[in-house]
């Protein structure tokens, strides 16, 4: 009866896995059009560096979360709230994604400052940099490379706990990304020309902000 149970509880789990797989999507990013666009907007080789290297931590991150979340694809006794685990990881596919699509228009639109671009870019990266923290938690805790015994309750929970935080900045970045571009909205207005800044950032609605 319990081996039946147990089998019974491997092929739910499996089927919410693979149904999850089926809607999952893991967005493409190609940074080569940003850095292009970080380097004519910004005058100031050394600012442009900057910006430039944190848009390169931003995808080891990225990169470092997707080999991790391939790798899952292929685990089967995975602990049970395996969903958790890869809505976690898609979570940091999706902050890349809000960071270079939005900062890629931030860099051609003149409301900004690049001083302001900087500290723009700043930002982003330590949204980034938050989440690969939290990537490596999870990672350490699924794996045992903590060198702690945990129960799977224990386990469970951490998941819980980092999927929590991973959320909030995922949610932080969307509302960063927002605020940023009504600052652009605002001074688009005083200037009169708030119909380009439309057309350069497109509806409220777009997922990217």
């Amino acid at each position: 009866m319990k081996r039946m149970k147990r089998l019974i509880l491997t092929l739910f789990v499996g089927l919410l896995c693979f149904t999850y797989q089926a809607k999952a999507q893991w967005t493409v990013i190609d940074p080569s059009n940003l850095v292009q666009n970080i380097k004519s907007a910004v005058q100031s080789s050394t600012t442009a560096t900057n910006m430039v290297k944190s848009l390169q931590e931003s995808i080891k991150i990225y990169n470092q979360s997707k080999a991790y979340y391939d790798a899952l694809k292929s685990v089967h006794n995975i602990i049970k709230d395996a969903r958790k685990v890869k809505l976690t990881l898609e979570m940091v596919s999706e902050i890349t994604e809000i960071y270079t699509s939005g900062f890629n228009r931030m860099v051609s639109d003149p409301n900004f400052t690049v001083d302001e671009l900087a500290a723009i870019s700043a930002g982003y990266a330590r949204l980034l940099e938050e989440g690969g923290a939290l990537v490596a938690e999870l990672k350490t805790v699924i794996t045992g490379g903590n060198g702690l015994s945990l129960s799977d309750k224990e386990r469970m929970d951490v998941v819980d706990q980092v999927y929590t935080k991973m959320l909030e900045y995922r949610n932080l970045t969307r509302y960063y990304t927002r605020k940023t571009i009504s600052v652009s909205f605002i001074r688009g207005r005083e200037k009169g020309d708030a119909h380009r800044v439309l057309a350069l950032y497109g509806n409220p609605n777009d997922r990217y902000w």
